[in-house]
């Protein structure tokens, strides 16, 4: 019998995705997992009912939440990813050849493992770099009690339900710019704020009251359907959202990376934000 998997996470809205096979499928400890495939998407990850990624438009995510924030700093050394199981934003992070560190805070490692398993693609090797660390906490306690400082968080999270919840409070952020040092940036998943707005609102509200600067960038991602999606930015260097596109090509030219989507064009026209999001966080 064919199988469909309807992602609940609007109350009247919803996509349905054909399950071609199902590769695993499991209640963990913190929430729902399920890894299909679908004849358009690949391979395709669920938590509690709502598409996390796929293989088809995985690189359009990760490529835009990594190097806004990296090509904005210029030499990041120690970049903290909470969050993102899957290893994609690790990848991309550890493309940059001024990293040093890059931390990993995952709260449910068999989102990691059957990443391994079933997404080898999308971590691309980055879990056995030299340069990664690994830990299995709760990202919320994590930032709370590091004295680490980092150049640059990056809060790749379910959206606010379940266990990814606590990771749209201003405790959070405020935890978040302690471990920052001076100068650095956070970017966090702010979902689609065509059908999110209230989501974005609050967090950018609470960006601007810990940060001396705090907004938005959108790219558009074909899975996270209703709009483009949002990523907040927040930082204490008002200047790193503002940069223009002469200084990101001088900056990214130096990389050597290669991108599907990301450019330092489409970095500096994310910002240009249309007015329905600009009202959000007016």
């Amino acid at each position: 019998m064919e199988r469909w998997i309807d992602e609940t996470l609007y109350p009247s809205w919803r996509q349905r995705l054909r399950v071609d096979r199902v590769l695993f499928e499991d209640r963990t400890d913190h929430q729902h997992l399920v890894i299909f495939e679908n004849e358009t998407l690949g391979r395709v990850m669920t938590l509690d009912g709502v598409v996390q990624v796929t293989l088809a438009d995985e690189f359009i995510y990760h490529e835009m939440m990594t190097h806004v924030p990296l090509v904005a700093l210029g030499e990041a050394r120690r970049v903290l990813v909470i969050g993102g199981g899957d290893g994609g934003i690790l990848r991309e992070v550890l493309k940059h050849g001024s990293i040093e560190r890059a931390t990993l805070c995952e709260i449910d490692r068999t989102v990691v493992d059957m990443a391994l398993r079933h997404f080898p693609e999308v971590s691309a090797g980055a879990f056995e770099d030299r340069r990664t660390e690994v830990v299995i906490a709760d990202g919320l306690k994590f930032v709370a009690e590091t004295s680490e400082r980092f150049d640059a968080i990056i809060v790749d999270s379910t959206d606010p339900i379940g266990p990814g919840a606590v990771l749209f409070t201003k405790g959070f952020y405020a935890d978040c710019h302690r471990a920052l040092r001076p100068g650095g940036v956070l970017v966090t998943q702010n979902g689609v704020p065509f059908m999110q707005g209230a989501e974005l609102t609050q967090s950018v509200t609470y960006f601007r009251e810990i940060f001396a600067d705090g907004s938005a960038y959108l790219a558009t991602i074909p899975t996270y359907v209703g709009g483009p999606m949002a990523m907040g930015f927040a930082s204490d260097d008002t200047g790193l959202r503002k940069l223009d596109v002469a200084t990101l090509s001088a900056r990214f030219s130096g990389t050597g990376i290669g991108t599907r989507y990301y450019s330092p064009e489409v970095h500096a026209a994310a910002f240009a934000l249309p007015g329905y999001v600009q009202k959000l966080i007016a």
